[in-house]
């Protein structure tokens, strides 16, 4: 997966403008690359977990053609699916999962499965 530095850096801000609690969003995706960032709001406006809530027509995007990766900030912990994230990954199971430790910019990609996590390589 490729994450450009405009994409990146709007993960960044938004995770900088959240602090401190965890950003949300989803990453546009065509052919494995990152194409732009829709933000989201934390619904549960905490800096432990994140529950996702994004404008509807976003997720029309994939009807066009293009995939979408969850996004969502980890303010001070490494950028790993937590046990939390584990637990309640719900309709994100199988996509695309994007972590940015917030306050390093450290950024990972996984893919979440039968309660097993599997990183995905970034450049």
């Amino acid at each position: 997966m490729v994450v450009p530095g405009d994409v990146r850096r709007e993960l960044e801000r938004h995770a900088r403008e959240e602090a401190p609690n965890e950003a949300c969003g989803l990453v546009v995706l065509r052919d494995g690359r990152a194409i732009r960032y829709e933000r989201g709001r934390n619904v549960e406006a905490s800096s432990y977990r994140f529950r996702l809530e994004v404008e509807p027509e976003v997720w029309f995007l994939e009807d066009e053609g293009y995939a979408l990766a969850v996004f969502h900030s980890h303010v001070a912990s490494p950028p790993r699916p937590s046990r939390t994230d584990i637990q309640h990954v719900g309709l994100w199971e199988g996509r695309l999962y994007l972590i940015l430790r917030a306050d390093t910019g450290e950024l990972a990609a996984w893919r979440i499965r039968d309660g097993r996590v599997e990183e995905v390589p970034l450049s």
